[in-house]
């Protein structure tokens, strides 16, 4: 039953899991160089190897793609989250949490072959330069954008700090040329930040980048300038980063010199991260959201909250990753991302999953909370099997496998039903959504605030008829038939991408949130 509704989405989500893992719980600390580890005068066998093949070999060959390819053999070899970048993908997993990344400033989507600008950022250097919500970017310093993939595209407008993108732009049908200054562009790793009501604020937090805390704490103080009481944290699907952001956050919600954390490795000793100062939050009643991708750094926050029972964990088991990372340059250019120890929460539980049998049995363990229940049914978790440990107030929690939570709640399995994934796949829905916007924007801005939306939206039937409409000319999908449960669940998404465009992930989460079984859940543990 559930089971057929779920492959719609697993493949996405596994796919998720497996680039996730290469990067959650990235580095405890800054890393280093590895230079100083290798200052042997006798050379390696794999170095006299590269060395023969360079000199002696029959065809021209790149000895650094091989020096690559026998590293990557080494690192399978150990954990899964210990991994090698080439010097080709080591900048763009290092922006991945440095918060910034340089750029002209846009969100962009790919319609028919065609860069549709969906968002400008406010005082970026697209802003400054002009360029509008509903531009069609057709070149980039006179390379076309037209066809080309996805990545091809980011490569033309990303670019140094400082340097010059001349964009030649379709607006309302006419060609004019722009030049944009490129700039360094911030990446929020904070989606949503609001009161749900008038004493309980909801923060959603996508990974612990380097200014994670930073953002955390404007947000919070925000929220207390409106009244906030009560906390939902919505940490589902952050697959972690930087810990010290964790450990910064935890000491805002614990007291005293409580610990948060400790590492261990074989060639590390046991380090202690305890709370430093007062909190921002330490009395009001908090409650912490995961799921199957909370991991690493979301995994010792929740964990450490748990253990002094100063929250309540509402979802399903975490994802199950206590290791960290450490990253070590390499005079190529490349790097490792190396794990160096293991995490203990305050009880001294690990949450790590057992990785024994290789790197794929660890990630289709994924796989398996679907096929085997667990998702569905909070009796069917494995960690239940674990060492048990008791916190201060005789709650018994579990280590070994990921942070179970206190309150389970099963995952919708009506939430993509399968009659509509061509809608997504093919990109018909973001396309909908997307015109629909540009034609009906001045409707949708005169709501005052992304809640005034997500209360009184009141275009229902029209956005639904005319979707009904495009569904069945774009990709022949019949929406009539779908049950009224699927109806509505696909109502409230087109809602909510509508409200994306304006209010961004605010208005995509304050829609969304209002049906959301985990955040009811939470709102009636904090009423209590």
């Amino acid at each position: 039953m559930g089971n057929k509704k779920l492959q719609v989405w697993l493949p996405l989500l596994f796919s998720v899991v497996l680039i996730a893992g290469m990067f959650f719980g990235y580095k405890m600390n800054k890393g280093g160089s590895a230079k100083g580890f290798f200052q042997s005068s006798k050379p390696s066998s794999l170095q006299e190897a590269l060395d023969l093949i360079r000199t002696k070999y029959v065809d021209p060959v790149s000895t650094d793609s091989l020096q690559g390819g026998a590293i990557q053999e080494m690192m399978s070899k150990l954990d899964p989250h210990s991994v090698y970048f080439p010097p080709v993908e080591l900048k763009a997993v290092n922006e991945d949490l440095a918060g910034n990344f340089d750029g002209i400033g846009v969100e962009f989507n790919v319609f028919s072959d065609t860069v549709n600008v969906v968002y400008v950022v406010p005082g970026g250097p697209s802003d400054q330069a002009g360029l509008q919500i509903g531009d069609k970017i057709v070149a980039v310093n006179d390379s076309t954008l037209v066809g080309v993939s996805l990545a091809r595209i980011k490569e033309f407008i990303r670019g140094e700090r400082g340097s010059v993108a001349t964009l030649k732009l379709v607006r309302n049908g006419k060609e004019q040329m722009i030049n944009v200054k490129r700039g360094s562009i911030p990446v929020p790793s904070i989606d949503a930040a609001y009161m749900i009501d008038k004493t309980t604020g909801y923060i959603k937090l996508n990974k612990f980048t380097e200014n994670s805390y930073e953002e955390f704490m404007e947000a919070m103080e925000n929220l207390q300038k409106q009244g906030l009481k009560e906390l939902i944290y919505d940490l589902r699907g952050n697959g972690g980063g930087y810990m010290n952001e964790a450990i910064e956050m935890a000491d805002e919600f614990l007291d005293g010199d409580k610990l948060v954390v400790y590492t261990e490795g074989v060639h590390t000793k046991k380090k202690e991260y305890r709370c430093k100062r007062p909190g921002l939050f330490e009395k009001g009643k908090l409650v912490i959201l995961i799921d199957e991708l909370s991991a690493s750094a979301s995994e010792v926050l929740a964990g450490a909250l748990q253990d002094w029972d100063r929250a309540i964990i509402v979802g399903r088991r975490s994802f199950g990753k206590g290791l960290v990372q450490e990253q070590y340059q390499l005079s190529d250019g490349s790097a490792l991302r190396l794990t160096v120890a293991r995490y203990y929460s305050p009880l001294g539980r690990s949450i790590q999953r057992p990785y024994d049998k290789g790197k794929k049995v660890y990630m289709d363990e994924i796989w398996e909370r679907y096929s085997n229940g667990e998702a569905l049914y909070a009796d069917s978790n494995k960690i239940h099997n674990g060492r048990e440990y008791k916190t201060p107030s005789g709650h018994i929690v579990f280590g070994g496998g990921g942070i179970m939570p206190d309150f389970f709640v099963p995952i919708d399995t009506s939430t993509y039903p399968i009659s509509i994934n061509k809608l997504f796949t093919s990109g018909s829905f973001n396309s909908f959504v997307y015109t629909y916007y540009l034609q009906h924007r001045k409707e949708i801005d005169q709501y005052s605030s992304a809640a005034d939306y997500a209360e009184h939206f009141g275009k229902f039937d029209q956005l639904w008829n005319e979707f009904v409409q495009y569904a069945a000319a774009r990709d022949s999908v019949n929406l009539v038939l779908l049950t009224a449960r699927q109806k509505e669940t696909l109502q409230r998404r087109l809602e909510a991408f509508l409200g994306r465009f304006r209010w961004r992930n605010t208005g995509y989460f304050q829609v969304l949130n209002h049906e959301d079984a985990v955040i009811a859940k939470a709102m009636e543990e904090i009423k209590k």
